[in-house]
């Protein structure tokens, strides 16, 4: 039986810390950025946990995933 792949495009976009956590970027960053005051910009920088309810379908594209087996 062959391995199962890890998809790509997921490991990019999340992180699974080695408590288990899921992490994924902040949204609402990449363009049109000029009205942002300051401190709007600072707390959207930096990773965020994923919902519950969006773990399940996460965790779907880690075949090789450590924790949360």
């Amino acid at each position: 039986m062959p391995k199962m792949k890890t998809n790509k495009a997921a490991a990019r976009r999340f992180k699974i810390t080695g408590t288990g956590k899921i992490l994924r970027k902040q949204s609402g960053t990449r363009h049109i950025n000029e009205w942002m005051s300051a401190t709007v910009k600072r707390t959207l920088r930096g990773w965020a946990p994923v919902s519950k309810d969006v773990r399940k379908h996460v965790l779907a594209n880690f075949p090789y995933r450590k924790y949360l087996r």
